[in-house]
């Protein structure tokens, strides 16, 4: 474990990333277990050349297929889905590459698709700014559009594919985003993008539901439920090709697979489970966590996956302080009335047992987190509100730690997570 800052006379010094800044946070030494960070390949980028070549050796090389260029030889148009606001991928770097290998096919032809799920949509400074101004000026860019979906049939799991029209229609389909931990998904890429990215609401739910299984967890590709059903789906439906990348700390690019979109997605998998898998032997009595700063913690419904991936982390009855500016709110409207009815979170759990409901199921994670932990949020919410939800509010990072360590005793363990979204540990339930 890596990550300290420095040490100071009267502990250590780490940083927590928080919208798009940081907060000092000091542990005592003879408190401080470790700070879990991401580990750095051999390789790191120094520079954006650097980050492309990568993305263009992968294009070079593709996994399990043909390269992109003798794909798009025999397309007339194509789609290609990319990440929505939520996500971290720097889709507009390596985007032009892509588009590179298309270029046989008439710009207006080829169309990017936002992988939206079930979530907002965009503003169209937002659309411009995820894949770039020279894209958007060339090509059309679609928000995911729930009532342009065509059904096509179902997974042998009963999940409805009903999929947005323009992806279904184009004859060449690509699925970009980043690859990382998905706290019920195993892992986040490949068909992913389709699974629940173009996918309707009513699509989303029946995959989702899945989530209560035992399987369902981060670090799990194959025998997970959840993303058997997605694999399954993009086999249906049709990927031609991925391109996912693996981000660092700093968000850029360290590397990147591409081709089929099952075994380049595995590849891909390993690779992370190399730098990022921190699963650790004994759970703590206190572990510190934030996302990772924006987009992560934009808002308590992409925020709330830390929380699950590091409570395997704690022990039960300890307290993880969750660092999350939260500035778009609740993030969704189910969950937020969900996590207004948290003052019995057994209820909820029930709840999401007998009738599975979209958003609502992250409110039940909360939930069952809260019969375990303890947990301190450090946020934009007014303290009423995150009372309501059975957090403990505090203004900052330290204050929170000071009642942790205070509740814990002096002899408490802690661990400092910075970029929450991205790793995983072994439960300890």
């Amino acid at each position: 474990m890596d990550g300290r800052e420095r040490q100071a006379g009267d502990g250590a010094i780490c940083r927590l990333p928080c919208g798009g800044g940081e907060l000092p946070l000091c542990v005592p030494p003879e408190n401080l277990v470790g700070v879990v960070s991401p580990r750095q390949p051999e390789n790191a980028p120094r520079s954006l050349d650097d980050e492309l070549a990568t993305v263009r050796a992968a294009l070079a090389r593709p996994i399990g297929s043909p390269t992109l260029r003798e794909l798009a030889a025999a397309a007339g148009s194509a789609a290609i889905v990319v990440s929505d606001v939520t996500r971290p991928c720097p889709t507009y770097r390596f985007l032009p590459l892509i588009l590179a290998e298309l270029e046989d096919i008439p710009p207006e032809r080829v169309k990017i698709l936002f992988a939206l799920g079930s979530h907002r949509l965009h503003s169209d400074e937002e659309r411009r700014r995820l894949v770039g101004d020279q894209v958007a000026d060339r090509h059309p860019c679609l928000d995911l559009d729930e009532s342009d979906c065509v059904p096509l049939g179902a997974t042998s799991r009963g999940t409805p594919l009903e999929v947005f029209r323009p992806y279904v229609e184009a004859e060449l389909r690509i699925c970009t985003g980043n690859l990382e931990y998905h706290y019920f998904a195993g892992y986040s890429g490949g068909a992913k993008a389709v699974m629940p990215g173009i996918c309707a609401r009513s699509a989303i739910q029946p995959n989702h539901s899945m989530m209560l299984e035992p399987k369902a967890r981060a670090g799990i590709l194959r025998g997970n439920p959840v993303r058997d059903d997605m694999d399954e789906a993009g086999g249906l439906v049709g990927v031609d090709f991925i391109v996912n990348v693996l981000l660092d700390e700093k968000k850029r690019i360290v590397d990147a697979v591409a081709g089929h979109y099952l075994e380049a997605h595995a590849e891909g998998v390993r690779r992370y489970d190399e730098l990022f898998d921190m699963r650790i032997d004994e759970a703590v009595d206190v572990v510190v966590a934030s996302p990772g700063g924006s987009p992560k913690d934009m808002n308590l419904y992409q925020a709330q996956k830390t929380l699950d991936n590091v409570s395997g982390a704690v022990r039960r009855g300890g307290t993880i302080v969750l660092v999350a500016q939260c500035a778009e709110g609740f993030g969704e409207e189910t969950f937020a009335e969900w996590m207004a009815d948290m003052e019995n979170p057994r209820v909820l759990i029930e709840r999401i047992r007998e009738r599975f409901v979209l958003g609502g199921h992250k409110a039940a994670a909360i939930a069952d987190l809260l019969l375990k932990a303890d947990v301190c949020l450090v946020s934009g919410f007014p303290e009423e509100t995150v009372r309501r939800m059975g957090m403990q509010p505090f203004a900052d990072a330290q204050q929170a730690l000071t009642a942790a360590l205070e509740k814990h005793g002096p002899t408490a363990r802690v661990l400092v997570v910075p970029f929450g979204s991205r790793v995983t540990a072994a439960r300890s339930r």
